[in-house]
């Protein structure tokens, strides 16, 4: 619901160009939002006014009007002052807190709505009926992109991406958790993949430059309604699980481009330790220096080529190779011959997910 801060915002803007001075009270007389120059309110009379049948009231200098929510009575808005002039700027206020309202009633309506749905919590009919009483189209291709943050700053975030993601665009944002935000992204097919990954990208990336906080960003498919967000939700959770593990350079994951480490993140974890066992037996390369890891993933992106491995890493060719030989030693694999390669690449990998779920667990 709106807060006190967002009215008395409101209040003194209006009382900064009308001069009239505004209290707002509840209706058992408790102050809500309140202007510097006002003045509260007796709690009877507000308790009276509240039950009374009609809708404005004048007593000496001040008007009273109540702030209906749903046929119900709300709050009740104080002006003080005298003369046409100040019922026209008391009604002037009360309608734009009831618009104010209304537009943070309808927010935390399709936020709740949204959050149901992303966690499955919602019966087919309900997502029709509700979303349209929210005036949301069922029927648009839509694609979840999960934005992590590495800090529990999601209100700064979201204040940044809805200056570009916006209900206008058919976009909307909501949160699971304070380390997340969930852009739901409008999309014209079901092929645009593009502009999603265009969209991760651009969020990543205001957040990292403009409020210097460090996120990734994993979107699941494309599915073509409402009922299917959540498929797509799960879809970039696991990604981004994924993309942790496996391929912590990236900051931006897509479900469709997991590769082999889809394949691992889904095996479980006593086949990968036979698997390991299976490779290495006693012999388990599980604490490589930096210096060493550095070496192996420069070989692999260089197509197992020594030269140009080594002219990369701005080392002679005999001391990548006096490298490799080493790691031949101790693990029993070349990783010159394709094979070996292969077979430690998944190594590495699968040793990385079982670090992921011991340090889970």
């Amino acid at each position: 619901m709106i807060t006190a801060q967002i009215v008395k915002q409101c209040l003194e803007e209006l009382t900064a160009i009308s001069k009239v001075e505004f209290c707002m009270q509840d209706t058992g007389g408790s102050l809500f939002a309140m202007t510097q120059g006002a003045e509260i309110s007796e709690t009877e009379v507000v308790t009276q006014f509240a039950r009374s049948a009609v809708d404005s009231q004048i007593m000496g200098n001040r008007y009273l009007l109540k702030i209906m929510d749903e046929e119900e009575p709300a709050y009740i808005l104080t002006a003080i002052g005298s003369g046409d002039y100040t019922l026209m700027i008391a009604k002037i206020a009360a309608s734009e807190i009831r618009n104010l309202m209304t537009a943070y009633k309808e927010k935390y309506d399709r936020t709740n709505f949204f959050q149901n749905v992303l966690l499955d919590n919602m019966l087919l009919v309900d997502i029709h009926n509700r979303s349209k009483k929210l005036h949301i189209d069922f029927s648009v291709p839509r694609a979840i992109i999960l934005v992590e943050l590495d800090e529990e700053t999601d209100t700064i975030a979201t204040e940044l991406l809805s200056g570009i993601f916006t209900s206008r665009n058919g976009d909307y944002l909501t949160e699971v958790d304070r380390n997340s935000v969930i852009i739901i992204k409008a999309l014209d097919s079901l092929e645009d993949y593009e502009k999603v990954d265009e969209a991760a990208k651009v969020a990543v990336e205001m957040l990292n430059t403009e409020a210097m906080i460090k996120a990734r960003a994993a979107y699941g498919t494309i599915v073509p309604d409402l009922k299917s967000i959540s498929k797509s939700y799960k879809e970039a959770r696991m990604s981004m699980d994924v993309g942790k593990i496996f391929y912590a350079g990236k900051q931006v994951i897509s479900y469709n481009e997991l590769g082999i480490g889809r394949l691992i993140y889904q095996l479980p974890s006593n086949l990968c330790n036979v698997f390991i066992n299976e490779v290495f037996g006693d012999n388990v390369p599980d604490d490589l220096d930096n210096e060493t890891l550095a070496t192996i993933n420069a070989f692999f992106d260089n197509s197992l080529n020594v030269s140009e491995t080594s002219r990369k890493l701005f080392i002679h060719r005999n001391t990548l190779v006096y490298r490799i030989e080493k790691l031949q030693k101790s693990t029993g694999l070349d990783i010159r011959v394709f094979d070996d390669a292969l077979t430690f690449k998944i190594s590495l990998m699968v040793m990385n997910y079982l670090r992921y779920l011991e340090n889970k667990n």
